[in-house]
């Protein structure tokens, strides 16, 4: 059976890529640091960067949970967003947000790649508008989300035609943290809403079905590539008139 690997699958654009996959036909096997449910499997990946035992174990029960599965996508997905301007961010904060949506995305692929290819499969990282066009405190966040374009790139040339490596880069996207933080201001989520020449913000199914096609063979000729989920607003000038 063809499987699908989702890290952070408990957040919004987690549970809505698993969703997206299982719809498409594949067996899901979630990825978060929370306590394990059906088919999640509990991971705290800045420990798997930090600690080698422990992500010798962890990756000997992701590897037993996939069993004999064929992999087909690795979808990085989770990441922190810790915020802090340049004079004020830690040493802890700037390495935890490195290795979460960095690091540990490098980790996984590197060991999942036998596995994934084998299947000529594909990696694809959930990026950021932030890799581009950011905003003051976005510091550490998006210098990992940049990072992570580069590392899909890099790894697109380094791996070649044996497995796919594309990324995905979503604007504002109507999770339930995003709308939890605009609960007692709706102005200024609707402000935010028609920031979009969309109109609107967009949906995590909308980023799940992205992913879904960037993992299939009709899309086995994009390879290295970002796709910006962002309703148009990373073409959007934003003058004070």
């Amino acid at each position: 059976m063809r499987a699908a690997i989702v890290t952070g699958a408990a957040g919004g654009i987690g549970l809505a890529l698993c969703e997206g996959f299982r719809a498409a036909g594949y067996r899901v096997i979630g990825v978060d640091i929370g306590a394990g449910s059906p088919g999640v499997l509990a991971l705290d990946l800045e420990r798997l960067c930090n600690d080698e035992g422990y992500r010798r174990d962890a990756l000997q029960r992701l590897l037993a949970e996939l069993n004999n599965d064929e992999l087909h996508v690795l979808i990085n997905n989770a990441a922190v967003q810790i915020l802090g301007g340049t004079g004020e961010l830690t040493v802890a904060a700037w390495q935890r947000t490195l290795n979460v949506n960095l690091l540990a995305p490098f980790l996984l692929a590197q060991a999942l790649l036998e596995r994934l290819e084998v299947a000529r499969g594909s990696i694809v990282n959930i990026a950021s508008i932030h890799a581009s066009l950011t905003k003051p405190g976005f510091v550490a966040y998006a210098t990992s989300k940049a990072a992570l374009l580069g590392l899909t790139r890099s790894m697109a040339v380094d791996i070649g035609s044996r497995v796919r490596v594309n990324a995905i880069c979503p604007a504002a996207i109507a999770t339930p943290m995003l709308l939890e933080g605009f609960k007692d201001n709706e102005a200024a989520l609707d402000v935010l809403a028609g920031m979009h020449p969309a109109g609107r913000i967009g949906h995590p199914e909308e980023v799940a079905s992205a992913a879904v096609f960037l993992a299939s063979r009709q899309a086995e000729f994009i390879n290295g590539s970002v796709l910006g989920i962002d309703g148009g607003i990373g073409s959007r000038l934003h003058d004070p008139v």
